[in-house]
């Protein structure tokens, strides 16, 4: 199917997966990753049942198959409170109508490889997450024995948010998995107890100021009747109330 080395300079570019490469499209899946998918799987990702996809080809081929995959990416959107990750996405954006994109697999070829096609199919998916305005974040699970693709979502700026024992079953042994989000549209994590405490500061502090300038109001109520008594006073009085409000604005502009 591939030359086992590249010996021209690829052209590729990036469309959406077709019904035409699901024979590859399953021969690249069964050539890369551990798990086996079902038919099922493949048939939904070729006719884009519930499955958002992006495939890589190399236009540029000596051999003839210019619109054969050499690379996929493949996603599905899902509802965040039907997600098993509601408590990793930030207060305030559990609304029904929010979204998450999940990546199902992403591959390329051996020989194609160290070109940038795996991190340029990623961006596609990025984009695309992006432009869905309910979505709130891209993630994935890595098996953690998988080095390179650690680094690879790390160096695409993904998140290492948690670590899940005994996630994956393979050949009758278990192991763990990483997960990884890359936050879009405004999501992001949950708040630390440190953020909590600052936001109950915060409040706490405009609360102090809202007191602060009810008591200055009623001083100022008691000074200007002062002032009708005793008028030599106001000047004074005037130029106190102004510098007092001028540290009020500061306050509220910091």
């Amino acid at each position: 199917m591939f030359d086992s080395e590249i010996r021209h300079c690829p052209t590729i570019i990036y469309r959406p997966i077709r019904p035409a490469d699901l024979q590859v499209l399953e021969q690249i899946h069964a050539s890369l990753f551990p798990i086996r998918y079902e038919r099922e799987f493949f048939l939904k990702v070729v006719n884009g049942q519930g499955i958002v996809s992006w495939g890589a080809v190399d236009i540029s081929r000596p051999d003839g198959h210019v619109d054969e995959l050499i690379g996929f990416v493949t996603t599905r959107t899902i509802a965040v409170k039907e997600s098993e990750i509601t408590d990793l996405i930030g207060f305030g954006t559990l609304r029904k109508d929010q979204t998450l994109v999940y990546i199902l697999t992403l591959g390329v070829v051996e020989q194609y490889r160290n070109l940038g096609t795996a991190s340029s199919l990623v961006r596609e998916v990025i984009k695309y997450a992006s432009s869905v305005t309910s979505c709130r974040a891209v993630y994935l699970h890595v098996i953690a024995y998988n080095q390179p693709a650690i680094h690879f979502y790390q160096k695409m700026q993904f998140r290492l948010v948690r670590r899940l024992s005994n996630f994956y079953y393979i050949n009758e042994q278990h192991y763990d998995s990483f997960l990884f989000m890359y936050y879009v549209n405004g999501g992001r994590s949950p708040c630390s107890p440190l953020d909590v405490l600052a936001a109950f500061a915060a409040y706490f502090m405009s609360l102090l100021r809202m007191l602060i300038a009810k008591l200055w109001k009623g001083g100022d109520n008691r000074n200007s009747r002062w002032s009708r008594c005793k008028e030599n006073h106001s000047l004074g009085l005037t130029q106190n109330k102004r510098i007092l409000n001028a540290e009020n604005d500061i306050c509220q502009n910091v």
